[in-house]
């Protein structure tokens, strides 16, 4: 039960993130652009994969939609993994190059989010 209040934690949080870029990018993508080069956003990125997916390859089994829960857990494991195996400087190029995009695409990736975090919640409500 805790660990499906954390998913479900986690799935809301993502959808508001979502909902914020859609509304005001340059929040999201400014504090980013500012604190790209610290060490506490590449350990969070790394971190919050890692939690989230153990939680859902753990919780999968009661989920709407098992099978894919469990391999979106693989994904962010995966994720976390490579995130921790490339080195800060690799990260700092990858965010770099990442955020270049938050300009053209950047609503697109509000919806994307705002989508990926309601779908979570939806899944194991």
């Amino acid at each position: 039960m805790i660990m499906t209040s954390i998913i479900l934690l986690f799935g809301t949080l993502i959808f508001l993130i979502g909902i914020v870029i859609l509304v005001k990018p340059t929040m999201v993508f400014g504090y980013l652009r500012r604190h790209l080069g610290s060490l506490q956003i590449h350990v969070l990125a790394v971190v919050i994969r890692l939690i989230i997916g153990f939680l859902l390859i753990a919780q999968s089994d009661v989920s709407r939609f098992p099978f894919i829960i469990e391999i979106i857990g693989w994904l962010s494991l995966i994720a976390a993994f490579t995130l921790a195996a490339v080195g800060r400087r690799s990260f700092h190029r990858l965010m770099a190059w990442a955020l270049s995009f938050a300009k053209p695409y950047g609503r697109i990736g509000g919806i994307l989010a705002a989508t990926f975090g309601a779908f979570i919640v939806y899944a194991f409500i």
